[in-house]
């Protein structure tokens, strides 16, 4: 008797029985089958061990004992209307807290950019960042909302396309200046390269694609290994060698003079879609919704810029 809070779900099937006057029409308000709705009433007699409802073929009727239950959980009531009260609130308003997981070249560029409209425009959704570029499992890591790239497995997440990711090659004219300019990928012996290197992969397999069409797979030198995309790009910038990037992520350090294109006589052949997902619909609250629509009208405008 000490442990009667679990028999609250029950307590609530008792009190609907009773209003609706039969097992079916309980039943029918929660769309169980009758069976169902007569088993839990008869499990919620058993721990009580008190008959509360009178049944005949034709008629269900309180029992006295069941009289004095209805009348003991009113403010059972009470207490379900003002948990409606909340719960309609919180899916009406954009109020919460919103996990966001993106790359950090990704989310330094384009995430936190939008950071400051999504606070004033919501002021009552708390954000939370997470920029890493491992790969994040939504669930397990509780994120509402994560920026990923490459091609989706089959799951239950939503997914929109809000970009594509290329790849090309550069180095600051420091470094250039320094150490010459590679003509071809065999000349990258002689140079040192910046590669991304994390616990799932590792980027040191490059391929070129050259005027005739012919792709040139090539395994570089692991100069240099990050497994943080920022710091990548800031060691390119310092002259510390060569990088395999994006160069949509690199946009303000080409404009800046910080990084050139080198290799310009070839292209890589692949891209990847970058995508926005969540979890589905019956696992989102208002909140999260409004900051994905923010961030996939947003994102997909920033990611659509013209590549110097």
């Amino acid at each position: 008797m000490q442990e009667l809070h679990k028999h609250l779900p029950n307590l609530y099937l008792f009190r609907l029985v009773a209003q609706q006057g039969s097992f079916q029409a309980a039943a029918n308000v929660l769309a169980l089958p009758r069976s169902s709705v007569s088993k839990k009433i008869q499990q919620l007699e058993d721990d009580l061990q008190l008959r509360l409802l009178q049944r005949s073929t034709r008629k269900l009727s309180l029992t006295e004992n069941g009289l004095a239950l209805l009348q003991a959980t009113e403010s059972l009531k009470e207490v379900l209307n003002n948990t409606q009260q909340v719960l309609s609130k919180h899916q009406q308003q954009a109020v919460g807290r919103v996990k966001i997981s993106c790359s950090t070249v990704i989310g330094e560029k384009f995430l936190l950019p939008l950071i400051a409209e999504l606070t004033q425009t919501y002021p009552q959704i708390s954000l939370d960042l997470n920029l890493t570029d491992n790969v994040v499992d939504l669930i397990a890591d509780k994120v509402d909302i994560a920026v990923r790239v490459g091609q989706l497995p089959d799951s239950s997440l939503i997914a929109r396309k809000i970009g594509q990711k290329s790849w090309a090659w550069y180095a600051s004219p420091s470094y250039l200046d320094k150490f010459g300019t590679p003509a071809t990928p065999q000349e990258l012996d002689k140079h040192a390269c910046l590669i991304f290197k994390n616990a799932h992969i590792c980027l040191n397999h490059w391929q070129f694609v050259d005027k005739q069409g012919d792709i040139i797979n090539y395994q570089v030198k692991q100069n240099v290994t990050v497994d943080d995309g920022r710091t990548l790009v800031q060691l390119a910038c310092l002259g510390q060698g060569i990088l395999m990037v994006d160069p949509l992520l690199i946009q303000p350090e080409i404009a800046a003079g910080k990084l050139v294109a080198i290799f310009t006589d070839y292209h890589h052949p692949n891209t990847m879609p970058i995508h926005l997902v969540c979890l589905g619909k019956q696992a989102r609250s208002k909140a999260v919704d409004e900051v994905w629509r923010v961030l996939n009208d947003r994102m997909s405008e920033l990611l659509q810029v013209d590549v110097v």
